[in-house]
């Protein structure tokens, strides 16, 4: 493959070299390494566990659930695309990467991104018709709905990085392009380009205010319906019991929009460049991390079925006892 160089001529492929954290220091490596790490495994084993635990225990095969699995499928290969690499620039030093390794890398970190706000828009709406039009859930969201809704999320978000990708590709790049981050994130590839960076830079920006702000125009519309029913419910303890349904959820979307603000706060601010690269990484790995958590202690069905899966014979003691 062939790219265009800062002269203008048609050049081989440019090499491109991840800085990382450029002022981190030699000392923090091996420590930084353990943790990054630490995270990557807990994400790894976290989200299979809720994977398994759903396709084999036939209480989870629900709607909701079915939304969830493709959320945990979403993080492990969201941080599998960026991870390891990070890793890798760590402990062994390997900083290098093709340019077409680059941004394959770049494509699939900010499509599994997208996937992961369109799947929180589709939970968002079985709760609203959970909620909402109870008597109609059976109707509204069968098996054939359920997976309309997981693909168009998938679909879209794999087709809407396309532009910004492939016209980033046909920038002019030196021989060796120096990247000051952990990964190929677009606007850190942007930048060490030798061309006119605007035409890029906008239309990443515009994707990027896209895939965020509209998807989550929907959440915030779902759980106004929901507040609105919800209050409407006369009992204490119906309010109470059809707000705990969504709290899972809640804390999800929460987690995912706090981790895009800190990401967006540490670009647009005025701080140094590690600023920058670490609000990055939190999101690549923010959400990942607290996903499985959050539907592990706040979901009694998801955590009764891992604890099934984990620990079987205690689980059968106890149900002798």
């Amino acid at each position: 493959m062939y790219a265009t160089a800062c002269n203008g001529s048609k050049d081989s492929s440019p090499i491109f070299y991840l800085v990382g954290i450029p002022s981190l220091q030699d000392v923090f490596f091996l420590p930084v390494f353990f943790i990054f790490l630490s995270f990557y495994l807990l994400i790894l084993v976290g989200n299979a566990l809720i994977l398994v635990a759903v396709v084999i225990e036939p209480r989870l095969h629900k709607p909701m659930y079915f939304s969830l699995i493709n959320l945990s499928a979403l993080d492990i290969l969201l941080t599998t695309s960026t991870v390891p690499k990070m890793l890798s620039l760590l402990l062994p030093g390997d900083h290098y990467l093709s340019f077409s390794a680059c941004f394959l890398q770049m494509y699939l970190f900010h499509s599994f991104s997208c996937s992961e706000a369109f799947i929180l828009v589709a939970m968002a709406y079985d709760r609203y018709v959970a909620i909402c039009r109870p008597l109609h859930y059976p109707v509204l969201m069968t098996p054939q709905t359920n997976a309309a809704l997981a693909a168009s999320a998938w679909l879209t978000a794999l087709l809407l990085p396309i532009p910004a990708v492939v016209q980033t590709s046909h920038m002019a790049f030196d021989s060796t392009v120096y990247i000051y981050h952990c990964f190929c994130d677009h606007l850190a590839v942007v930048q060490a380009s030798c061309s006119d960076t605007s035409p890029q830079t906008l239309m990443g920006f515009c994707i990027a205010m896209v895939v965020s702000f509209l998807p989550l125009l929907l959440v915030l519309l779902s759980y106004a319906h929901i507040l609105a029913s919800v209050l409407r419910i006369g009992s204490r303890e119906g309010r109470s019991k059809a707000f705990s349904t969504c709290s899972s959820h809640l804390l999800v979307v929460g987690t995912y929009y706090s981790s895009i603000a800190i990401a967006y706060v540490a670009y647009r601010a005025d701080l140094p460049l590690d600023f920058h690269i670490v609000g990055n990484v939190v999101f690549a790995i923010l959400t990942p991390v607290l996903n499985p958590l959050i539907y592990t202690l706040r979901n009694k069905d998801v955590k009764a079925a891992i604890t099934k899966i984990s620990c079987p014979q205690d689980l059968g003691h106890s149900e002798d006892l």
